[in-house]
């Protein structure tokens, strides 16, 4: 929490809403509110205008004469899912079958294009809110080329989810610089170094637009033994950026892999943890006293991913220290629930075809031991904004634009860059892309 301000960002203003709005009434098998209440059978919907005006069972809802109804026969009704932990401008997400290729052979122009189209397969998916947590590449942040993306939604020009953007603030090697290769030139203010340089990093993303600093107060990978007390900046570093996001009024998003980064987080007065890797009952005991939301992001350690990975052309050594990382995840997700941390569900991946859907996360959670109903409610769970009576449908700005759904695209799996997988020679698979 950012005093008592609530760390999603407020909903912006709308159109002033019109006296004479269309009602339209959907039906259905079934629906799940996403507050842990029981399944209703029967569901009726009214939304008038942009506003749901009324949600209940048939019988105790009243239907206007005039509305348009839409009959889901058959279908499960649920307001749309969240993805609080997702890099949309990831490389490789659609584009190449090698992500090192893909650091310099895609143009930040084009990266921002396939942004938006991730998004856009997110909300097909069911994913109505996405905070994307940023990118870097050869060519600088991706900061400005997100929030372009985020505001092209918000205008209604193009179709997508809600985006929050987060914009990279760490320091020179930290985790987040070297997601991009060692020896990769650094172009632009990448960067930054003592707790000035830093602050200053963060008002460069706030000017930008971006509505989340993101920083990393540990590394990334490693095990318990290689990397217990690593950290990636000093508390005075990862204070200056805490307190810069909350002097504009922004959430501060911190990645901890280790129970250092977790205390140094908590001190600093982060809005958000990112990841759970290793813990104590001492950092959980804090994280829980705090009431500190902690974003799990499992489904990119699964086996299923690790071979993915491996498929793209990921290092050995770096699979092998996810895998010796995944009974830590697992273990700590268990004791953080079992303690009553509050979970958001997030992925940490971009939109990849071949895992098919972002909730395959919750999958994970279930199988770990989250209820079902839990699960649904980690992933829908309103902060701020929400499908209750009166609230605007998720998909309102979208809906202006496509006509409540007129338009129809082409499904992922038939986009020309992801049907052949025909490679070429010194790695430069996909490349017809650009041609």
């Amino acid at each position: 929490m950012i005093g008592n301000k609530d760390w999603w960002k407020p909903e912006p203003a709308w159109p002033k809403q019109e006296t004479n709005a269309k009602t339209v009434v959907v039906t259905a098998a079934k629906l799940i509110d996403g507050n842990g209440g029981p399944v209703v059978s029967d569901p009726v919907i009214v939304i008038k205008g942009d506003r749901i005006h009324a949600v209940g069972s048939k019988g105790t809802v009243q239907v206007p004469p005039d509305a348009q109804v839409v009959d889901a026969a058959g279908c499960t009704l649920m307001p749309g899912m969240m993805d609080c932990h997702i890099h949309t401008a990831m490389f490789n997400c659609m584009t190449f079958h090698n992500h090192r290729v893909a650091q310099w052979e895609v143009t930040p122009q084009l990266q921002q294009m396939y942004s938006l189209f991730h998004a856009q397969n997110c909300f097909d998916m069911g994913f109505t809110t996405l905070r994307d947590l940023g990118m870097n590449s050869s060519r600088g942040l991706f900061t400005q080329e997100l929030c372009a993306v985020r505001d092209s939604i918000n205008a209604g020009i193009l179709e997508g989810p809600r985006m929050l953007i987060g914009g990279f603030t760490t320091i020179t090697g930290s985790h987040l610089d070297l997601i991009q290769p060692r020896a990769m030139p650094r172009s632009g203010f990448n960067n930054g170094d003592g707790p000035y340089e830093l602050r200053k990093l963060a008002r460069t993303n706030l000017l930008w637009g971006c509505d989340v600093i993101k920083t990393c107060a540990s590394g990334g990978g490693g095990t318990d033994k290689e990397e217990p007390d690593i950290v990636n900046m000093t508390q005075e570093e990862l204070d200056a950026i805490v307190s810069e996001a909350h002097a504009f009024h922004k959430a501060a998003a911190v990645h901890c892999f280790t129970t250092n980064a977790q205390r140094m987080a908590i001190k600093a007065g982060a809005d958000t943890i990112e990841h759970m890797v290793f813990s104590d009952d001492e950092s959980i005991g804090m994280i829980k006293d705090a009431g500190i939301p902690v974003t799990p992001t499992l489904a990119h350690r699964t086996d299923h991913a690790i071979q993915l990975r491996r498929e793209l052309g990921t290092a050995e050594f770096v699979l092998s220290k996810l895998k010796k990382l995944q009974p830590h995840c697992y273990t700590t997700f268990q004791k953080m629930y079992k303690a009553g941390i509050k979970i958001a569900m997030g992925t940490d991946m971009g939109f990849e075809p071949h895992f098919g859907t972002n909730s395959w996360e919750l999958e994970v959670y279930v199988g770990l031991g989250m209820t079902p109903m839990h699960a649904i409610q980690t992933a829908t769970k309103k902060r701020g904004r929400g499908d209750q009576a009166g609230a605007r449908p998720r998909n309102y700005r979208s809906r202006q634009v496509r006509g409540h759904c007129r338009g129809q695209r082409r499904p992922a799996r038939g986009h020309p860059h992801t049907a052949g997988k025909k490679t070429y020679p010194h790695g430069h698979e996909g490349r017809q892309g650009l041609c």
